[in-house]
């Protein structure tokens, strides 16, 4: 059919693409439940800062560790919101790193703060403890490592430097729900720890959504009055504040996502296991399996020196792919040439042209791993093929 289709000048037809993410298909999983959860919402009549979102607030602290949860509106705002509850003020830098989303960087500026950036490990992706010392000044009040990806970022060399110069830690959890670092999950390590909800993540609302997440009261206690307008008492503002409220939709509807969130990141991890065996001898780099840790896998990314071809390849199977990120934030016009730190990240500079990302979400059937599997196992990378052309060129005539 598909010879004579080609006889008579028609396209085959192509394999449905598979997405990076599905949040349709995470809704459709739990969707009585969530359809339940919203109405009881609709039926309370208090939409602002209910009961649901103390609920939520509870069992996320809970699940986690912690003593405190307090939700915001973004996680964008739960990192600039935590830098001020630990103290930082404008003008003050905060230590990160440049590869990260955006959000990290804005979050520091939106407060007046300074970003500083530091190189990162190449194994873990993260931040870089050996190299926080040439990066700390005497105006450095904060250090935010990114668990990147899903992978948690090496907690206790950093926590020694933050120690030793006096600053805050304050974690990037925002891809990391449920990873751990000896048994202990991320999030518990800083100062305070930020988490967003947007709705690709492992944990995902159906809109914006985030938390910061602390075991000091006093941080916590900060957290929430900046969160509604520096308020301590219904309409009367201490502190300047600002609007960063967890909506209770959202709240209640993260609630009946998380009963399942343990289960759908042990798929994740099963999943990559999957690549890793796919991957075994193609040459390409996937995702380290670090001992002590638990990955999250909210991203399963993988290095090529052949990115774009291999991202082609793919897409002629009919697998999506993106790129996290396509250029570090040092090299984004809104921020290149005006970062300390900026001009020394050889590891960054030589990571973000090799990184492509594989769908690796929970709600992948078994046959479209199999597929996914079958073409990481085809492509073959140009120091490992025996004839590097030849062998690509036949690989995408085979599909």
């Amino acid at each position: 059919m598909q010879n004579m289709a080609t006889d008579i000048g028609l396209q085959p037809s192509r394999p449905k693409m598979i997405p990076v993410a599905d949040p349709v298909a995470d809704v459709q999983g739990c969707y009585e439940a969530l359809v339940m959860a919203i109405n009881r919402v609709l039926s309370s009549g208090q939409y602002i800062l209910g009961k649901e979102v103390e609920a939520f607030e509870e069992e996320w602290a809970r699940y986690l560790g912690a003593h405190y949860c307090v939700g915001v509106a973004s996680g964008t705002d739960a990192v600039a919101l935590a830098l001020k509850a630990v103290g930082v003020q404008a003008n003050d830098e905060v230590v990160t790193v440049s590869h990260t989303a955006v959000a990290t960087v804005a979050a520091i500026e939106s407060i007046g703060a300074i970003p500083v950036f530091v190189d990162i490990d190449p194994t873990s992706r993260c931040m870089d403890p050996c190299l926080l010392d040439t990066a700390i000044s005497s105006r450095t009040r904060a250090i935010v490592p990114v668990h990147i990806y899903g992978q948690p970022a090496d907690m206790e060399p950093i926590l020694s430097v933050a120690r030793r110069f006096d600053c805050s830690v304050i974690e990037d959890c925002a891809q990391a729900h449920g990873a751990e670092i000896a048994g202990k999950k991320v999030g518990t390590f800083g100062v305070a720890a930020t988490f967003s909800f947007y709705p690709t993540k492992n944990l995902g609302a159906v809109g914006d959504a985030g938390a910061v997440v602390c075991s000091d009261p006093a941080v916590a206690a900060r957290v929430r009055s900046f969160r509604q307008y520096g308020w301590r008492e219904r309409y009367i503002s201490d502190i300047a504040g600002t609007n960063s409220r967890l909506d209770e939709l959202q709240a209640a509807i993260l609630r009946v996502k998380l009963r399942h969130l343990d289960q759908r990141n042990q798929r994740r991890r099963t999943i990559a296991e999957r690549y890793r065996e796919a991957l075994a001898s193609t040459g390409l780099v996937a995702p380290s399996d670090i001992a002590g840790t638990v990955h999250a896998m909210h991203l399963f990314v993988v290095e090529s020196a052949e990115r774009d071809s291999l991202a082609e390849f793919l897409s002629n199977a009919g697998i999506a792919t993106a790129r996290h990120y396509p250029m570090p934030i040092h090299r984004q016009p809104a921020y290149s040439g005006r970062i300390r730190g900026a001009e020394q990240l050889p590891v960054t500079e030589a990571l973000y042209r090799r990184l492509l990302t594989i769908p690796c979400h929970p709600d992948l059937t078994d046959d479209q791993i199999d597929r996914i599997c079958d073409r990481l196992h085809a492509w073959s990378e140009p120091s490992v093929a025996s004839n590097c052309s030849g062998h690509r060129s036949l690989q995408g005539a085979s599909l």
